[in-house]
């Protein structure tokens, strides 16, 4: 479901016949090309050795943007506000939230596999607990995950290596207001057991996403992440703007002065990048020329 895959991997990709995650923007102005490219937060290292035009993008930029500074998620003022914004700071607990049933449902996961007792942990928020869930259970399923391995991070770690500037299109402080307090906690809770009740289809469908990135068939991530059952779990018109089209508007307003200033290289998720509403075509409408780099 489209609703925890966008909260969970934070993402998007691009929309086109080529299999292809970096994209060379140029002309409207620019004396020199910038680049984008779609990430994915559980692939590992080796896909960049099958992406065309990488390195050479990556040494003729002179920039890296990124959905956020990475960097700033190490500050303790950064880590402080995200412990504020993943608790419930009114009367409400999980155990208020959810029935007896999901709740031990709930507690029974997270003991396995987060090693929380939300006994002790009432607290939480269920889009706290959301974002780690599918991850955790894909995570068990594959185990050869690292997560030291983050394209996002290494991307901006490299620049910063090579003297490069590094900043982010968001602040730390928007992503976690967004995951957060994107929804009222009933819906929170509500998406929750929609995952956990689901936890083998929703793992199925990580892992069909994964194995699309790998291939950088970028047209098949898109469409799972379309895909729609029907019912109460399935992200509303509201929570898919929020998570992906309204941020792809405020990109897309803020790249160009960012492109004019310098060539960039600019790393965010893959499925912020295909569509009619996806970064590439907004910059297209703008007057750019996108292109895949072969």
């Amino acid at each position: 479901m489209k609703s925890f895959i966008g909260a969970v991997l934070f993402i998007c990709v691009a929309f086109s016949a080529n299999a292809q995650l970096l994209w060379k923007v140029s002309g409207n102005g620019l004396n020199q090309p910038s680049y984008i490219i779609g990430t994915h937060h559980l692939a590992p290292f080796s896909i960049m050795d099958s992406i065309a035009g990488l390195k050479k993008a990556m040494n003729e930029t002179q920039q890296v943007y990124g959905e956020m500074k990475m960097s700033e998620m190490k500050s303790p003022a950064t880590m402080g506000k995200m412990q504020k914004a993943m608790m419930i700071e009114s009367d409400t607990t999980l155990n208020s939230l959810l029935s007896p049933k999901d709740f031990e449902t709930a507690n029974k996961f997270c003991k396995e596999n987060l090693m929380v007792d939300l006994n002790m942990a009432p607290k939480l928020k269920p889009a706290f607990l959301l974002n780690n869930v599918v991850v955790m259970a894909y995570v068990k399923h594959i185990g050869k995950f690292n997560p030291q391995e983050q394209l996002d991070t290494f991307f901006q770690s490299q620049a910063i290596q090579n003297g490069k500037k590094v900043d982010g299109l968001e602040t730390a402080e928007f992503q976690f207001n967004l995951l957060f307090n994107g929804s009222s906690l009933q819906r929170q809770a509500q998406l929750l057991m929609c995952t956990l009740n689901h936890i083998e289809t929703e793992v199925e469908n990580l892992k069909r996403l994964t194995n699309a990135y790998m291939k950088q068939d970028l047209n098949t991530m898109l469409k799972i992440s379309e895909e729609r059952k029907g019912d109460q779990c399935d992200a509303l018109p509201g929570e898919e703007d929020a998570m992906i089209y309204n941020r792809n508007k405020a990109w897309a307003e803020k790249l160009p002065a960012i492109m004019k200033a310098a060539p960039t290289f600019v790393a965010v998720g893959a499925l912020h990048l295909p569509g009619e509403k996806g970064l590439l075509n907004l910059l297209k409408r703008q007057g750019y020329t996108v292109e895949a780099v072969k």
